[in-house]
């Protein structure tokens, strides 16, 4: 593998360069005015696998188009089927970025931009690793197949489609998904837990028009107050969630997972001073990696309405709206969590108002081995790649593929992130850390090499 080693390093600004020109392509899956960046980023990357030696094409799906690849010159060995996604979230708020989001910037040793670790840098990682084997071999040592999507923001909602009818193209022996954090600096981790998702709107509706709120205030329910009153009955003052029924398939963690989990390190303090906090609140009884990792949640990510400009104006709203999501856990599922959330806002919404609620997709939480060949030739090479052997962590964001490939195909998927949490994820300045990205290139290839072993 030295020559790997050799040529890894020796491409290490070539690999940042070729990142930099696929993080320009606004992908944004969410808006449907970039439909034009998402399929010129999706003939970008095309164009840019067949130029290292892959078979690529764009597919079609209802939404966004798919980008697919192989390489299936190893006969008689494993088939590897690499995810990942080049739809990015909307970079809003734009005044709170330091750069431009999709005019990246390096600096500190970090790339900022939109997409460099949600997904694009991540799966870049792999892509490069297959070019390493190609560029100085000739040939992988197993047989690669690449699903790229363009609509993992916004909850894959065509994917599962497109997968039940491929399923003979995308038959394969593992998937590997690097969209997910490492458990620190140099701390290298492989992710078996993943959190699903629940996630409604709610609407109130009350006058016809916005009143006066000297005229008509203290005599209208107030649309604003009343979201604000069903929401605030959905949690109680320990963080527990009031939804009944809502824990009623929670898979509790046992003694010998929470000892697995105590391995990884984190600190508190440094944890709530680094994301601006006094001090950590959650479900009473659960530490906090449990309660981001293996605990249910409900959150409320945005309440509209009413006035919100500049200055004030003094109005009784006619409606308001909440944005509201469930990570869910092993055993709950999302169309029922979704249920018994709707049947809950309709046993305490006032008479005064009218309450709707929409849901959207959600995802089902996902649970994959951590033993078995796969799981033992991941952890050789991020032992390489990295220098240090992997811990075992959960996730507590959502992949919504993972438990597709598991439910369509029959296949398990080893998570390895190259991504850190401070990362930014959805947020503004979002960045990667050059060294993990060059570091996870070499785990990418050593991977290759490893399971070709099993």
């Amino acid at each position: 593998m030295s020559k790997l080693d050799d040529y890894i390093e020796k491409n290490r600004q070539r690999y940042v360069d070729e990142l930099i020109t696929l993080l320009k392509f606004p992908s944004i899956s969410a808006d449907s005015s970039y439909a034009g960046d998402i399929n010129n980023c999706a003939d970008y990357i095309v164009d840019h696998f067949e130029k290292i030696g892959l078979k690529a094409q764009k597919m079609p799906t209802k939404g966004h188009p798919v980008v697919y690849a192989e390489w299936m010159g190893a006969p008689g060995k494993p088939t590897v089927l690499i995810y990942g996604h080049y739809d990015v979230q909307p970079p809003d708020p734009l005044e709170l970025w330091e750069s431009p989001p999709f005019d990246p910037v390096v600096k500190d040793g970090k790339l900022y931009a939109r997409g460099s670790s949600d997904n694009k840098g991540q799966f870049y990682a792999h892509v490069k690793g297959i070019e390493a084997h190609l560029a100085q071999e000739g040939k992988l040592p197993v047989n690669v197949k690449l699903l790229i999507e363009g609509e993992e923001e916004i909850a894959s909602a065509n994917l599962e489609t497109f997968i039940k009818d491929n399923k003979e193209l995308l038959k394969s022996d593992i998937v590997i998904v690097s969209d997910s954090a490492m458990a620190g600096p140099n701390l290298p981790a492989i992710t078996y837990g993943l959190r699903g998702l629940a996630y409604l709107e709610v609407r109130v509706d009350g006058p016809n028009r916005d009143l006066h709120s000297g005229v008509y205030g203290g005599s209208v329910a107030n649309p604003a107050e009343m979201l604000a009153r069903m929401l605030a009955k959905c949690k109680d003052d320990d963080g527990r969630v009031l939804i009944p029924g809502f824990y009623d398939d929670v898979k509790e963690v046992d003694d010998e997972e929470r000892k697995l989990l105590a391995k990884v390190p984190f600190n508190n303090e440094a944890d709530a001073k680094a994301i601006g906090i006094s001090r950590h609140w959650g479900e009473k009884g659960f530490s906090v990696l449990e309660q981001r990792w293996a605990r249910p949640t409900f959150e409320v990510n945005g309440i509209f309405g009413g006035y919100m400009g500049e200055g004030p104006k003094t109005v009784l709203p006619a409606w308001a709206g909440a944005k509201v999501s469930m990570r869910l856990v092993p055993d709950q599922d999302p169309d029922k969590i979704a249920a018994a959330f709707q049947k809950f806002i309709s046993s305490i919404q006032p008479d005064t108002v009218r309450v709707s609620v929409i849901p959207y997709d959600g995802a089902h939480p996902s649970i994959v081995p951590i033993v078995g060949p796969f799981v033992e030739a991941a952890s050789r090479a991020v032992t390489h790649g990295f220098g240090k052997v992997p811990l075992f962590t959960r996730e507590g964001g959502t992949i919504p593929v993972v438990s597709t490939f598991k439910k369509v195909l029959g296949l398990d998927t080893i998570l390895i992130g190259f991504g850190q949490n401070d990362d930014n994820l959805h947020s503004p300045n979002e960045k990667y850390t050059l060294d993990d990205y060059q570091k996870g290139i070499l785990t990418s290839a050593y991977l290759f090499e490893e399971i070709a072993k099993t």
